[in-house]
């Protein structure tokens, strides 16, 4: 059997998998790329498969970078069963359309300024029409429920615990008389968070593909509701708007979860506090009834407090209008609004209204990817561009750890001591970025002396119960020329603009001329000597 790393190989986004076994083809998510705009890019290459050759697809979860290829997937010939948890099965419904919302829209804007330019228009990567005919080939299951998708493969799904209906998929082979059992994580849930049950031990495997996206990194263990009531507190008190870049699925939920805690306790007033997203607005909705997923804590607060979120101050903002109208009026709100990584949505202009304002705070309670506008704001950047205009950073940062539901280093550690590994030992790890896929191999290998690998954008295993073979590809996964050429582009355009401001300061204040040439001097000898590093003097 084969298996081929497609997706969030060496980044934390697009994961995909195809398995290649008793000639079936198998799909192990199909997601989407997201953050930097030369990751977004990959998603219009085409396929290294032949759709129409894939027999099915097995789905972990709900998130975008695990489903969102999946109307272009069907677009372009895929016809077989989508198999996913009933939970999972609700989500998409909401998340694919939306999803092909924000590709139809940004076709149409991308247009708009390259008809003024002559350019040929593009499509959109795929139409809400595309979202819809591929909902109809999902076929939902139940947790601990045995399929056999094809002939020689059988599949259990096991609750990762990462959002409702997330998924650890056990993936069983049998070829020349042998079984062998493959293990997908997808994305591993932390224990112990609000709403969630805990993601199930797995006892063993052949071979594991492990998920490192918090691989580098502790989850801070601490009372949540505390700072996070003094940071509330704090911005309505100083009149300003809290606005929490949130992930439509599982975090806003878990936010509200938060702030419904807090109102209850009286650690909070009835501060307005409003859902800005359609998409969180549907989650939310179906979380509601699907009740039986929460773990027993939050099941027992439900039996006492009443369903949740109720809360009489809580406004739900679907239309665009209504979301406009925030940022004209009186008083100070508390928004969750999506993108979680503020690099695409509503919640652009939210940031576009309130960054340049000190009274008001920008609150991260997720993972932040290399690239997004969530990653520059935390890294203090005292500028960004948003909505394309350039925005004065004022406002308050905060980031506060330990919301994430994926699993930390200790987490994934606790987890692995579950697993008894047989035969091959083999173990990839994947969707993460480099630093952290790094530390969780090491980890494993030291720690439990299994082979590890990180795997290549294309590298194929090819595997049998008690070997693996791996084949590099050495395809790079992203153009480094393109993304080299894009980010001079943005230092020349700085250049440029440094360049003028000095001569014009110069030109009106000429005895600063030997003081400003001296600086520049210095500071271009300081950048030749960073680059003898690299050999290049």
């Amino acid at each position: 059997m084969n298996l081929q790393f497609l997706g969030a190989a060496h980044t934390v986004t697009g994961s995909c998998y195809l398995l290649e076994a008793n000639d079936h083809k198998v799909l192990i998510d199909c997601g989407m790329f997201q953050g930097a705009r030369n990751l977004r890019d990959l998603n219009y290459n085409d396929f290294r498969f032949v759709p129409s050759d894939i027999d099915c697809v097995l789905l972990t979860h709900a998130h975008v970078d695990h489903c969102g290829l999946i109307p272009k997937l069907c677009k372009q010939g895929f016809k077989g069963d989508i198999y996913a948890t009933k939970a999972t099965c609700d989500l998409v419904n909401i998340m694919l359309p939306d999803s092909a919302h924000i590709q139809e829209s940004d076709a149409q804007i991308t247009n708009r300024k390259g008809q003024r330019m002559g350019k040929t228009p593009i499509a959109p990567l795929y139409t809400i029409d595309d979202a819809m005919a591929s909902l109809k080939q999902f076929v939902p299951i139940d947790y601990d429920q045995e399929i056999n998708p094809v002939k020689g493969i059988r599949a259990i799904y096991k609750d990762a615990g990462h959002i409702m209906g997330s998924a650890i998929i056990e993936v069983y082979v049998t070829e020349n008389g042998e079984e062998t059992k493959i293990v997908f994580t997808g994305d591993l849930g932390q224990p112990d968070q609000p709403i969630i049950k805990d993601p199930t031990h797995i006892k063993e495997a052949d071979y594991l593909v492990i998920e490192s996206t918090y691989g580098d990194r502790k989850h801070q263990i601490y009372d949540k509701e505390t700072p996070l009531a003094e940071i509330i507190n704090d911005t309505m008190d100083r009149g300003g708007n809290l606005i929490i870049p949130s992930f439509a699925v599982g975090r806003t939920q878990t936010m509200l979860y938060y702030l419904f805690k807090l109102w209850k306790a009286n650690r909070i007033e009835d501060y307005s506090v409003v859902v800005d997203s359609p998409l969180a607005v549907e989650a939310t909705r179906i979380f509601a009834k699907n009740t039986k997923y929460f773990d027993d804590e939050a099941t027992e607060y439900i039996r006492k407090h009443g369903k949740l979120p109720q809360m009489p101050q809580l406004r739900l903002c679907e239309s665009a209008n209504e979301s406009k109208a925030l940022n004209t009026e009186e008083g100070s709100h508390i928004i969750l609004s999506a993108s979680g990584m503020a690099d695409a949505g509503r919640v652009l202009h939210h940031l576009k209204h309130n960054l340049w304002r000190p009274e008001s705070t920008i609150l991260f309670v997720g993972y932040q990817a290399e690239g997004s506008l969530g990653r520059k704001l935390l890294e203090g950047a005292k500028k960004v561009k948003v909505l394309g205009e350039e925005i004065s950073v004022k406002a308050r940062i905060v980031n506060m750890d330990g919301f994430s539901a994926h699993a930390d280093y200790s987490q994934m550690e606790e987890w692995l001591q579950h697993l008894t590994m047989y035969n091959a030992k083999q173990v990839f790890v994947v969707h993460g970025e480099a630093t952290a896929s790094k530390a969780v191999k090491e980890m494993i290998e030291e720690e439990f002396g299994w082979n590890a690998y990180i795997p290549f954008y294309a590298d194929r295993a090819i595997m049998t119960k008690n070997t693996c073979e791996i084949k590099a590809a050495n395809i790079p996964q992203v153009s480094v020329e393109k993304d080299m050429e894009d980010f001079f582009v943005d230092v020349d355009a700085d250049y440029r603009q440094l360049r003028r401001r000095i001569i014009n300061l110069v030109v009106k204040n000429p005895e600063l001329m030997p003081a400003a040439m001296n600086t520049i001097q210095k500071g271009w000898r300081y950048v030749k000597r960073l680059f003898k590093d690299f050999g290049i003097s």
